[in-house]
């Protein structure tokens, strides 16, 4: 008896407990399930041919070989949390495959899915000093006018503040700086090529791009697909940026122009820089004074006809289109009998 008395002591939970557990956990459940997929954007954009699609496969770890990108390409990758009811992480990943006449282009990223978990990388070719301020002027001039074109009222100015927290609201040089409302990571492609450059200008290109990143608020790093350790970095950016993970993808700063730049958000300041607090026009005009730039391309390097290049290959749209053909041929000829027909009368 003794022993019965015991056991009904220990027992502390009711039929009545164990079901509002049950509850409760469900409906932790639900509203879990109920938030759905998590989404961010990255937007590549920058010059042309250095890198951005090799970059954006091994960040989805895709073995295709690189093709040109002819105007604006959209692909994803999705992640999912391990535990029970986990979120499903999904990154809309955008690339331009030209900066010339692309004003429409780049609006369409951010008008598909809004600012609010928007990012950019910016990847300029360090191997062609005499464009690169031409591409980032382009880029950032672009960026600009499609954010003031869709962003909601007051929403710049709302995430202009998560800019300065991420740089840090004590930085010294905050209310120097042009600050952009979304991350920018300004990636220095083609370091391969560029580290065996004469060091005077790659003091200029190190200078002109610490500024512009500092001011704006942005990150910066240097990447060659031929530098394993430069790669990662990248891709460690790139996975920041599209899912939150690494929490942080800079794990020591690198500041010195003759090695491989690495300067996380708000590390830098105009003092470190040893230049005058300045702005991204007069930051342009010193490096172009130095650095004399070429006008933009005018046009991207397409195929005669990219409906009949291997590389375009879409079976239905391409049997559309012969389709097409056949019927506009059918026209002009239907049409010229007739011209000559009226002739002859």
């Amino acid at each position: 008896m003794s022993e019965l008395n015991s056991m009904e002591v220990d027992t502390t939970e009711t039929i009545q407990d164990i079901a509002v557990k049950l509850v409760t956990e469900q409906l932790k459940n639900e509203s879990r399930l109920a938030t759905g997929p998590t989404e961010r954007t990255v937007f590549v954009l920058g010059s042309k041919g250095v890198g951005k699609s090799t970059l954006i496969n091994r960040f989805l770890d895709r073995d295709d070989v690189p093709r040109p990108t002819l105007a604006l390409e959209y692909s994803f990758g999705r992640k999912t949390a391990s535990g029970q009811g986990a979120q499903k992480n999904i990154c809309n990943v955008w690339e331009l495959g030209s900066l010339a006449n692309s004003s429409q282009l780049i609006e369409m990223p951010i008008r598909s899915h809004g600012l609010q978990t928007f990012s950019s990388i910016i990847m300029l070719d360090l191997s062609q000093p005499d464009r690169l301020w031409t591409d980032l002027e382009s880029v950032l001039n672009g960026l600009r006018q499609a954010t003031g074109k869709h962003a909601a009222p007051g929403q710049i100015e709302e995430m202009k503040s998560l800019t300065a927290q991420r740089i840090g609201k004590e930085h010294p040089d905050l209310s120097t700086l042009e600050l952009f409302p979304f991350p920018i990571v300004i990636v220095g492609g083609k370091y391969d090529v560029y580290q065996n450059m004469d060091s005077e200008v790659r003091k200029h290109v190190c200078r002109c791009l610490r500024s512009i990143a500092h001011t704006l608020g942005a990150a910066l790093v240097y990447y060659s697909s031929k530098n394993s350790s430069l790669s990662k970095l990248a891709r460690d950016t790139m996975n920041h940026l599209g899912f939150g993970s690494p929490s942080n993808p800079f794990r020591a700063a690198a500041f010195d122009h003759s090695s491989p730049l690495t300067i996380p958000f708000g590390a830098d300041s105009w003092a470190r820089i040893g230049v005058t607090p300045s702005n991204s026009e007069r930051i342009g005009h010193s490096f172009s004074t130095q650095i004399p730039q070429l006008p933009l391309a005018n046009s991207a390097i397409v195929p005669d006809d990219p409906a009949k290049d291997a590389g375009f290959k879409e079976v239905s749209i391409d049997e559309l289109r012969s389709q097409k053909d056949e019927e506009l041929m059918y026209v002009l000829k239907d049409t010229e009998i007739r011209m000559k027909f009226e002739v002859v009368q």
